[in-house]
């Protein structure tokens, strides 16, 4: 079992939900970030999805778009990405991360995906979220992917109907993450009420844990929709006091309030 998986499978036998923070590597700097991401298990984070820094990130809104250049500029990358998970690992062995991103700096970068994929297991690397790969390009990033051992989650939406649901989940590992509003990151907030049957038509069909994101930023509203699902994601609300230049303690404190508000549920 991977890590994700392993995290599943302790989070059902306590019947708690599962909470997912999104921070994207290197934003500001690579200290800074690293910092955050070493204090996010100790605020009840149970699996870091990690951001790698991209000049397009089409599914992204204003919040994380910012992010990513403020990452950019500081010279992140794949690699120091990698060096971000290298060194979380000296402390932390246990921690789900699952990097975050697009295909075009995979495939771009030398040694496409047999490189990426041998140092991000190497790294401590355990799923990949990679949007703008449907399933029809599997053979690309996703069956290699799975190969190495690595989950590949694939992300549904309210658009995703039946008759297109069993090619998305067909390869899908680890949890399906289901977007909860049509749009980009950091948009209208998520309802629990129109979540609910959604995360379980997918749950039936792909037998793995639903996690929701996008739309969720209140320990109130994390805990309204990890209700309904197996866990909830929350992403630009973080980033947001990241890009504010807050402290990370108070960074911290405000992922530890999200975390509560998901483990109520």
């Amino acid at each position: 079992m991977t890590r994700i998986e392993t995290k599943f499978a302790a989070l059902a036998a306590e019947k708690r939900k599962a909470f997912v923070a999104y921070m994207m590597g290197c934003d500001p700097d690579f200290d800074r970030s690293l910092e955050i991401m070493r204090g996010m298990p100790g605020a009840g984070v149970d699996i870091i999805e990690l951001g790698m820094p991209f000049t397009d990130p089409m599914a992204d809104g204003p919040t994380i778009q910012a992010a990513g250049q403020r990452a950019l500029a500081a010279g992140g990358s794949v690699s120091r990405v990698f060096e971000m998970v290298r060194a979380f690992r000296q402390s932390d062995a246990t921690t789900p991360i699952v990097l975050m991103g697009y295909y075009n700096p995979i495939y771009a970068r030398e040694g496409g995906v047999d490189r990426f994929l041998a140092e991000a297991v190497a790294a401590g690397v355990d799923g990949l979220i990679v949007v703008d790969l449907p399933p029809e390009e599997d053979s690309e990033l996703c069956l290699p992917a799975n190969r190495a051992g690595m989950n590949f989650i694939r992300l549904a939406t309210p658009t995703t109907d039946d008759a297109r649901l069993p090619a998305v989940v067909r390869n899908t590992s680890g949890f399906v993450y289901y977007v909860s509003v049509t749009g980009i990151t950091g948009g209208p907030a998520a309802n629990a009420a129109e979540v609910a049957p959604e995360v379980a038509r997918i749950r039936a069909s792909a037998g793995l844990p639903v996690v929701v994101g996008f739309g969720i930023s209140t320990p109130e509203a994390a805990e309204a929709v990890a209700s309904v699902a197996d866990g909830c994601v929350v992403g630009s609300a973080i980033v947001k006091l990241i890009g504010e230049g807050r402290p990370v303690a108070e960074v911290l404190d405000f992922v530890a309030a999200l975390a509560k508000g998901a483990h109520r549920a």
